[in-house]
């Protein structure tokens, strides 16, 4: 992609994790990137690490789960850096508990920052896309959709996270955007070594026993998702919509 036909994209929740690996993954496909996130100062060393190597960035402070900042945060990007025309809603939260113990402000957080999170950015830069006959949105969903003991809020948004993607693919397809879904299976991130705490097992212990269970006997990295969304940011993935791609090291049970 030569700067003249430089898009922009946006990934939300890109401050560390698969989020951070996903932005460096289109800068170094030749997007400019707005790497948002709650805490913009927490944006720094992604949008260092893209310069360094010769890609645009743009630190973006955000809460997704508020109409009034993504529609000023949307704003702004396009202002910088251009129509964001490539969207990736990764954002999100743990709040695990079993469901007897799990309280309204763990389902309503774990609900806004997934679900109302990724429609507000949708519903934000979707007159991009439309304007420019071409969109990429890639949603982040789980194998948590399948169920998972301790996860009823994260589970249903992640599940609620496939079918918005079924829809905003029917929506918006006459318009050349495509939504697609990817669902990680075990990730090294933060948030599994904050599982790992809260089951009370160390992190590298609980990555082991993870990679019993995994086929191709590891656990995933976060360049191992941001892979799979680059695949579905790609101009070239344009016949590829409404799908979900688990990327998990083998089939889920």
């Amino acid at each position: 992609m030569s700067s003249t036909e430089q898009r922009v994209a946006i990934v939300t929740g890109a401050a560390r994790g698969i989020g951070a690996a996903t932005a460096r993954r289109l800068a170094a496909e030749g997007h400019a990137v707005a790497v948002l996130d709650l805490d913009e100062a927490a944006c720094a060393p992604t949008v260092e690490r893209i310069t360094v190597d010769g890609g645009k960035a743009l630190a973006v402070g955000c809460d997704v789960s508020d109409s009034a900042q993504v529609e000023a945060a949307v704003a702004r990007v396009a202002a910088e850096l251009g129509a964001p025309v490539v969207l990736v809603n990764n954002a999100g939260v743990l709040r695990d508990n079993l469901l007897f113990k799990m309280s309204d402000d763990d389902w309503d957080t774990v609900m806004n920052v997934h679900l109302r999170g990724a429609f507000l950015m949708s519903r934000a830069c979707q007159k991009y896309m439309v304007d420019a006959g071409f969109g990429r949105i890639v949603n982040l969903s789980s194998s948590s959709a399948l169920g998972n003991r301790g996860q009823v809020n994260y589970s249903a948004a992640k599940a609620g996270m496939q079918g918005f993607t079924k829809t905003l693919a029917k929506e918006l397809g006459k318009f050349g955007v495509t939504a697609n879904a990817v669902a990680p299976g075990f990730i090294a991130t933060d948030m599994t070594a904050a599982t790992a705490q809260r089951v009370g097992m160390g992190f590298e212990d609980f990555k082991a026993a993870a990679a019993t269970q995994i086929p191709v006997q590891r656990v995933g990295e976060p360049e191992d998702i941001a892979n799979a969304v680059a695949f579905f940011a790609d101009e070239k993935a344009g016949f590829v919509s409404g799908q979900v791609l688990y990327v998990a090291g083998g089939p889920l049970d």
